[in-house]
């Protein structure tokens, strides 16, 4: 009995080691599967409800609603940065008289068996607000260039305000999804789901995913509208936008299984609170109307998005023109759905830092404190700006993604998240040297500009800037961009 008391012993101080130093060579990690994408924002002033896609020909194919509501436009580059100064072509005007000749809103551009589609929404010179859905067909490598034919309206259960479609696969099927006015409802739009014959006719009979119920669908006006569709892990995520167009405007979420059957309403799950809201901090108001696409390097998710950089509007929301094209990566929760985060500040994107032996676990702030953790909620505070350092060229700091103007600053050895006083002290204890990882030059390691040969570690979760002598203190003192 004595014996295996002190076997029991032995081996919880062996796990206690490992805790406090760290996992052996073989638990570490290779280089994260996503790395760090940045972008600097916005990627387009005066553009609204945008929509970003990336073809095989290596090429992002950009549209939004331009502020005149007259016309369609189309931008393309190799580079999602690329596009904020890319040329700008119209491919498409509004009609002279009758349908489609007022409020041409939220175009889409889609490549479907060897043809260019553009989805788009449109009033009439004689009711502007006798919106419904239509659809273009471009024939040509390159849509720029296309020779554009109209395919006409696509017709749905109703002749009611429609608007905000968009098509995806899922299993080898093709569905729509749009915004619709059911006529016998005192509401706004819901969400609905069909599949389709063609690129512009849906057959059966359309169902309702979605309607705007809780409070913050309905603030200003009964809205659900602008879905958007991402699968991952098995699973098909459907984000829409709710509210009036305001600093209200949010999104919502509904998830499915992708082996389910999407056109039973019972299929899909519909998040009760908004995942993507507001954000005084970041200065971002009305985040809403959001597509997605991936990073250049195809390993990244990235979300599009409109918003306002200021809360009050005078007038009506509609005819404001500043709403603009933003850019951020987004995230996956490990249960797998997704984290969309703040609306990030204006300027360079934030990334996250995961630990080189515990990568599972990320830099983050809490009271202030930096450390690493797991299942950091909410996950802004394990996002951080790179931006150049405080101190100086040739330098960076690391700006807190929902706390700007706080950077990580190596205080009394202890690191902690502090907000910038302006003094040459403090500029100089949040100012590091950007070095190739320790223990791998994949990731990254932050040695300190005030004390040199010091570098940014974590021991016992916590962050310290300290001086490193062993292979456990260098990898402690690694990490990699996420």
């Amino acid at each position: 009995m004595r014996r295996n008391a002190v076997r029991l012993l032995l081996a919880g101080l062996v796990a206690l080691a490992a805790c406090l130093v760290g996992p052996g060579p073989a638990a570490r990690a290779a280089a994260p599967a996503s790395p760090a994408v940045t972008y600097t924002n916005p990627i387009a002033e005066k553009r609204a409800d945008p929509h970003i896609f990336k073809h095989t020909d290596g090429y992002y194919y950009f549209t939004a609603t331009v502020p005149e509501y007259d016309r369609i436009v189309l931008r393309r580059a190799t580079t999602i940065q690329g596009l904020s100064t890319a040329p700008e072509t119209t491919i498409w005007t509004k009609h002279a008289g009758g349908v489609m000749g007022a409020h041409i809103w939220a175009p889409e551009i889609h490549f479907i068996d060897g043809k260019w589609y553009v989805y788009f929404a449109a009033g009439s010179t004689s009711d502007v607000w006798a919106i419904r859905m239509y659809v273009l067909e471009g024939s040509g490598a390159n849509p720029l260039t296309a020779t554009w034919t109209e395919k006409g309206q696509i017709r749905t259960q109703w002749e009611s305000f429609s608007l905000d479609a968009t098509t995806f696969v899922v299993n080898g099927v093709r569905y729509l999804a749009w915004a619709q006015r059911d006529p016998s409802v005192d509401n706004n739009t819901d969400i609905y789901l069909a599949k389709m014959s063609n690129p512009w006719t849906i057959t059966g009979t359309p169902v309702r995913l979605s309607r705007p119920t809780y409070a913050w669908e309905t603030v200003g006006y009964k809205v659900n509208e602008g879905p958007a569709v991402i699968q991952h892990g098995g699973k098909v995520f459907l984000s829409y936008s709710a509210s009036a167009t305001d600093s209200n405007y949010c999104l919502g979420l509904l998830s499915a299984s992708a082996s389910a059957d999407l056109l039973n309403a019972a299929s899909w799950t519909k998040s009760s609170t908004p995942v993507f809201t507001s954000n005084a901090s970041t200065g971002q108001y009305g985040p809403g109307h959001n597509s997605f696409t991936v990073s250049e390097d195809g390993k990244s998710d990235v979300l599009v998005y409109h918003d306002r950089n200021y809360k009050d509007i005078s007038g009506d929301p509609l005819n404001d023109p500043n709403r603009r094209t933003r850019v951020q990566k987004l995230y996956w929760k490990a249960d797998g759905t997704p984290d969309f985060g703040v609306p990030v500040a204006d300027g360079v994107t934030p990334q996250r830092f995961s630990s080189y032996n515990f990568p599972d676990r990320f830099v983050r702030h809490y009271d202030y404190r930096a450390r690493i953790d797991t299942g950091v909620s909410p996950l802004a505070d394990s996002q951080f700006r790179v931006v150049t350092g405080l101190a100086g060229s040739g330098t960076v700091s690391l700006e807190s993604a929902n706390f700007p103007g706080y950077y990580l600053r190596g205080d009394n050895v202890e690191v902690r998240l502090v907000k910038n006083d302006g003094s040459a002290q403090f500029a100089s204890d949040a100012t590091f040297y950007k070095r190739a990882g320790l223990s791998d030059s994949a990731g990254v390691s932050y040695e300190s500009y005030a004390s040199a040969g010091r570098y940014v570690r974590h021991y016992n979760y916590l962050l310290y800037v300290q001086t490193l002598s062993t292979a456990t203190d260098r990898a402690d003192a690694t990490f990699y961009g996420e």
